[in-house]
């Protein structure tokens, strides 16, 4: 095979490769829709980068590859990995090389192959595809910036196929989500030649790296509703007495403190056991159940907050459920097909974000519910607030269960933008009663 750069900054295209190219952009505009599957004729390549290995997802359309593997593949896809595991990773990895330099190849590991269904937009009608995960190790002392990827898979014998590759992530930058840009791996008409593709990345460093997965833990606990809600309405009784199978008066700063911490410290406990477990790949279990299993945890804190279930054991309630919570983060990192190195720092950066916005979403609301406690007004407020969140909490269950949203979620997801007004709403009812309070308390003609 002859060696030689070729990309979409090219300057000279035919009208074939103008074709492809626009097909990239529609298939990026489409990215959302095409995690799982996609549409195209051609296959799709989605690049993780990190310091120690490069990660591929190949989606690979079934029609196509059957014309370049044979073996009447498309019979029966059901068990097309079961019969052809082994044969489909050799040809892999015969049609799919990595180097700096051409005498010192990097390594090719085949990690993983399923098979995905999808249908067509257009008909209805059912196609099928293999999705295969590579990993990419380079030679000691080369980086991973800059290598070339020589590929022609199904292309070494469907003529007018095309590998359309993105860069899905890239952990040393900071770029933990698609680019717009795209390249093309194909035949060049010309000379009937499929030439390696230059894979040529921004220099980064492990502080970008860490800091994005900081910033990546704290923006995913600010724009994770449920997760926010079941640590507050966990927090609303927390400053209460128990009166016998009622919730009391107001504890005492001290104790209000000390419990709220205690759960809060719980909770993080939980959390980053499972986080640390399942981003690790030790334990994993279907997305579904567990965003299921996190509405029902806020469900349960919802009916405490309006009747003592589980008093004085919120600390171990909080870190049982928290540990569901962590699973759901550890699917973020996980995704992201990091090293073993490369993980263990994300883990902590990624885990740290999640506790500072934590912290700071604690922080701005036990003041304001340590002065309610104090007032008449908490218990409507306690009350109301646990009623509304086990209505969202039910609507939440019933869309993870159903993968079909209705009103009441449609309602919340739009209104979680808006949430800070929350806060603000506690602290002016928190200022207003206080200052209720000690008015009554300074006029004798009201205390009598």
């Amino acid at each position: 095979m002859m060696y030689h750069i070729f990309s979409i900054n090219s300057r000279r295209i035919n009208s074939r490769r103008l074709f492809i190219i626009a097909a990239i952009f529609v298939v990026m505009a489409l990215r959302p829709t095409i995690a799982a599957a996609h549409q195209t004729p051609n296959t799709l390549v989605f690049l993780d980068a990190s310091p120690n290995r490069i990660a591929l997802e190949l989606q690979m359309p079934l029609s196509e590859l059957e014309l370049a593997f044979g073996n009447d593949i498309s019979k029966n896809p059901e068990t097309l990995i079961k019969r052809f595991e082994p044969q489909l990773k050799e040809y892999l990895r015969a049609h799919m090389h990595a180097y700096l330099k051409k005498s010192a190849p990097w390594e090719v590991k085949i990690e993983a192959l399923r098979m995905d269904k999808g249908k067509y937009i257009e008909n209805g009608m059912d196609y099928w595809e293999v999705i295969a995960n590579v990993a990419i190790i380079p030679q000691p002392g080369e980086s991973t910036r800059k290598f070339m990827l020589d590929y022609d898979v199904i292309i070494h014998q469907v003529i007018n196929h095309a590998a359309l590759v993105s860069i899905r992530s890239d952990w040393e930058t900071g770029n933990l989500s698609p680019t717009a840009d795209a390249m093309v791996i194909s035949r060049n008409t010309k000379d009937n030649v499929i030439y390696p593709l230059e894979i040529n990345l921004q220099q980064g460093s492990w502080f970008k790296g860490f800091n994005s997965m900081l910033a990546l833990g704290m923006q995913h606990i600010k724009e994770g509703t449920d997760h926010l809600l079941f640590l507050i309405v966990l927090l609303l009784p927390a400053t209460l007495l128990i009166n016998g199978r009622q919730w009391g008066k107001f504890g005492g700063t001290k104790y209000s403190i000390l419990r709220l911490l205690k759960i809060v410290t719980s909770f993080t406990i939980g959390h980053s056991m499972t986080l640390l477990i399942g981003a690790l790949g030790w334990l994993r279990l279907p997305a579904q159940p567990v965003e299921i299993l996190i509405a029902f945890s806020i469900l349960v804190s919802a009916v405490h907050a309006i009747k003592p279930i589980f008093p004085g054991k919120e600390m171990y309630v909080a870190a049982g459920f928290g540990l569901i919570h962590g699973l759901a983060f550890a699917s973020i990192l996980a995704n992201l097909k990091l090293s073993a190195g490369t993980m263990a720092l994300s883990i902590l950066g990624f885990n740290l974000g999640i506790e500072l916005m934590q912290l700071f979403v604690v922080l701005i609301t036990i003041p304001w519910l340590i002065l309610l406690s104090q007032t008449p007004l908490y218990k409507y407020v306690r009350i109301g607030g646990a009623i509304i969140s086990g209505i969202v909490a039910m609507a939440w269950i019933l869309e993870r269960a159903a993968q079909t949203p209705n009103f009441v979620s449609m309602f919340v997801n739009k209104m979680a933008e808006q949430a800070h007004w929350a806060i603000v709403i506690l602290a002016v009812l928190a200022l207003i009663s206080i200052l209720l309070k000690k008015r009554i308390a300074h006029s004798p003609g009201l205390n009598t």
